[in-house]
Order: C-alpha cells, then structure tokens, then sequence
C-alpha cells in the first residue's frame, strides 16, 4: 500500500491552481475564482475603508483587474487570494491617496445601518461594523493611521491571517511584518488613549 503525505492543505493549493489555469483560459472557471474569493476580499475591503459602497467598488476593481490580467498571473504556490489581497490593498491604498486619505467618519459608519436594498453579504457586514460603539472608535482610529499599518493590522487581527500567509499576501519579510504590526498597535493604542 501506498502512503501518501499530501495534507489538505497541499490538496487544496494543488486544486486550487488547476482552477487558476483554467481559468486563464476560460471565463466559467474564472467565476469560480470569483464565487470562491468574492466574500473575503469584500469583507476585507469593507474593513478597511468603513464603507459598504467604497467595498463594493473596490472589490469590482479588484477582480476586474483580476480578470484582464489572469493569463499573466504565474503560479507560485501561493494561495490565489493573496494576490487578490494584494491587488484590493492597492486600490484602497489609492482610494485614500485619492480622497486625501481622509477617514471614516463616525457618521458616515453610522450611514450604513440606514442600506436595506442590498443583498445578504452587505447586510452581514453592516451587522459586523455597528455590532459596537468601540469598534466604530477603533475603526476611526485605525483609518487615521498610515495605510502600511492599517493592512497589517486588518490582515492579521479582522482576517485572521497568520504571518505566513501575509508575507505571501504582502510580498514582505516576516520580520517586517512583525515588526509593522507591533509599531502599528502601539500607533494605534495611544490614539486610543
């Protein structure tokens, strides 16, 4: 008998990039990318700008951008969506560079919980974003730090990723990461004060 040590992770990665080439040359399969992915960059971007609208634009640009540029994308071993993480860090990066990196207000938060015409994803989100008064204090806070700090710390404490999966997401070194995190909170935890 053989014994096989694939771990599902692997599994996962190795299904994972038979989807990617297919996709890159077909639109079905890249739908599945889409179906897969949409949630999670959407809840990301919606974490990190405060806005469900802001969110719904910059998830369209992110995987709009994915599309046209898929037969360029080159396999690495590397989940797909830290690429997708990476393309949506950029255009939120933009979009404050844009807006003069001007952060969410309390009100306009609050403006979220008054959309009801929207699909179930963005009603989860607003749920999410007003469960808390502090939360709405930290997210105003956290958009008041420099972007480099705010990924990071929306990576690795809203999305749960690990600093192995942000080095890939971000295309930095471990210790750089680190070290951006723990700068980052103390940034952070005297705007608290």
């Amino acid at each position: 008998m053989l014994k096989t040590d694939i771990s599902p992770d692997t599994y996962a990665l190795k299904a994972e990039e038979e989807l990617v080439k297919r996709a890159q040359h077909s639109r079905e399969a890249f739908g599945e990318l889409y179906e897969l992915h949409y949630q999670r960059i959407f809840n990301y971007a919606v974490k990190r700008t405060a806005s469900v609208q802001i969110a719904l634009d910059i998830t369209s640009v992110t995987f709009l951008k994915a599309f046209s540029q898929i037969k360029k994308y080159r396999w690495r071993d590397i989940p797909f969506a830290a690429w997708l993480y990476r393309i949506a860090g950029n255009e939120i990066n933009d979009h404050f560079r844009r807006e003069g990196r001007r952060p969410a207000s309390i009100e306009q938060i609050a403006e979220l919980a008054d959309t009801t015409d929207y699909i179930d994803e963005i009603n989860q989100a607003e749920e999410e974003l007003s469960r808390h008064e502090e939360f709405l204090l930290l997210r105003q806070k956290l958009a008041e730090l420099p972007p480099m700090y705010q990924e990071v710390i929306v990576l690795k404490f809203f999305e749960k990723k690990k600093i192995r999966e942000m080095v890939k997401i971000l295309g930095k070194k471990e210790g750089t990461i680190k070290s951006l995190i723990h700068r980052g909170l103390e940034k952070l935890k005297e705007k608290m004060r």
